[in-house]
């Protein structure tokens, strides 16, 4: 179900540039999109298609890199366009946390991840001592790694794949967030072990009434656990909708095609279902429509104009003639 309160997290009209000013790549162009406490939204979309990017700008992560342009961005209530250094830094870590997409990468491999844990519990709850060890111990437990208190001495290479996951986890989980981040936080695990951690995120969510935004390429998993899902293609999303609605009856092209290309929606034919062609990078893109060179409802209008969102009773969609309007016709 969609949480009615006051949006926790409002991103509007929301651009990301990369390069020379004379010669931008725009890698997040005019998104939308709003998350309220205790809700699951989750962003689907190829590689390249700017979920990660866009989740980056919101938190700060991309100044001296790209140019971060909104017409809102905003946190609890806090404008993050105006915010200071100083305030945002009080925020990310503690109130907005994120699990990034390899932990094997995303840990430090010169300090125990036990130093790991402690050090945010330090820079955001100020905790010394006894006190710190317990809670990282906590932590470590509450996130099911076995023999915790052993492992707190464990350095990266020492845990295996599953294990750094967790204690990715923990880190994020420290400070007791309003918005935890996941970006792809499955992508380097087995099938065994993926489940065990969505399992794991989604029960400490609803334990903790937390906002999740998961990022992810798997389409099953948010059809299970997201209340909402943002479908983005080429830096813009092109459909957002409730779950199950979006999954029964997708009004983009784009959200057809991906949907169609789930291994289980090709029971019986010779081939999986795919959509031709590669997302649009920085010198190839399309004056139209960003998908115009893809889609097989393509029309002369899309070609030469770009579209804009338009809301409907279950969501919003970036096209002329979304889906159901091509079966009114």
């Amino acid at each position: 179900m969609t949480q009615q309160n006051t949006p926790l997290l409002s991103i509007r009209n929301l651009s990301v540039e990369f390069g020379s000013t004379s010669k931008p790549f725009r890698a997040v162009e005019g998104l939308d999109l709003t998350v309220s406490q205790g809700e699951i939204v989750g962003i689907v979309g190829e590689s390249g298609s700017g979920k990660s990017v866009t989740m980056m700008a919101m938190m700060g992560l991309l100044e001296g890199q790209g140019r971060i342009v909104a017409d809102e961005l905003s946190f609890d209530g806090k404008n993050l366009l105006t915010i200071s250094a100083r305030d945002r830094r009080k925020i990310v870590g503690k109130d907005i946390a994120m699990i990034f997409q390899d932990p094997m990468t995303s840990l430090n491999p010169s300090y125990t991840v036990g130093y790991q844990i402690m050090e945010v519990l330090k820079v955001h709850q100020g905790l010394r001592g006894g006190a710190l060890k317990a809670r990282a111990l906590e932590l470590m437990e509450l996130v099911e790694i076995p023999a915790a208190k052993t492992r707190l001495e464990a350095y990266p290479h020492q845990l295996s794949g599953g294990m750094s996951q967790r204690v990715m986890i923990a880190i994020a989980l420290a400070c007791n967030p309003k918005l935890l981040i996941a970006d792809e936080p499955t992508t380097a695990l087995d099938v065994t072990i993926q489940a065990q951690i969505m399992d794991l995120l989604v029960s400490l969510q609803k334990e903790r009434n937390m906002a999740l935004i998961m990022i992810t390429h798997d389409l099953a998993v948010i059809s299970e656990v997201a209340h909402r899902v943002a479908v983005m293609y080429a830096g813009q999303v092109a459909e957002v909708g409730e779950v199950p609605g979006l999954f029964r009856h997708p009004v983009h092209p784009y959200t057809e095609a991906l949907l169609a290309s789930i291994p289980e929606h090709s029971k019986g034919a010779r081939r999986l279902s795919t959509l031709p062609g590669i997302v649009p990078g920085q010198y190839d893109r399309p004056t139209g429509c960003l998908l115009s060179p893809r889609c097989p409802y393509v029309a002369d209008r899309c070609r030469q104009e770009r579209p804009g969102i338009t809301t409907y009773d279950q969501g919003a969609v970036r096209c002329f003639t979304p889906l159901f309007a091509k079966e009114a016709v």
